[in-house]
């Protein structure tokens, strides 16, 4: 079982901070990703393009860094222990 914070607007959409999603040890971030987006249609046009990449401007965390920067990207084999975080763009001042 994998947990997942959602922020911001993102709880808008998916009614709530954390979604759990039942999946076998060792799946993808981006095999998470679209099992989210699966579970919450509206999900799709927030965190994907066109081609179902998700979309530079969103972020997300595995365990607290970036998975941009990961060695695998949105290849990186998740554990269920992992804290996946994901926000939409911030702005302030």
């Amino acid at each position: 079982m994998y947990k997942v914070n959602f922020y911001a607007t993102l709880r808008d959409i998916v009614g709530r901070k954390t979604v759990e999603v039942a999946a076998p040890d060792g799946m993808t971030v981006q095999a998470l990703v679209e099992r989210l987006v699966d579970m919450h249609p509206p999900l799709r046009d927030a965190l994907l393009d066109a081609e179902r990449h998700f979309l530079p401007h969103m972020k997300l965390f595995v365990n607290g860094r970036e998975v941009v920067y990961m060695e695998k990207g949105f290849e990186t084999p998740l554990q269920p222990d992992d804290k996946v975080d994901i926000f939409p763009p911030v702005g302030g001042g």
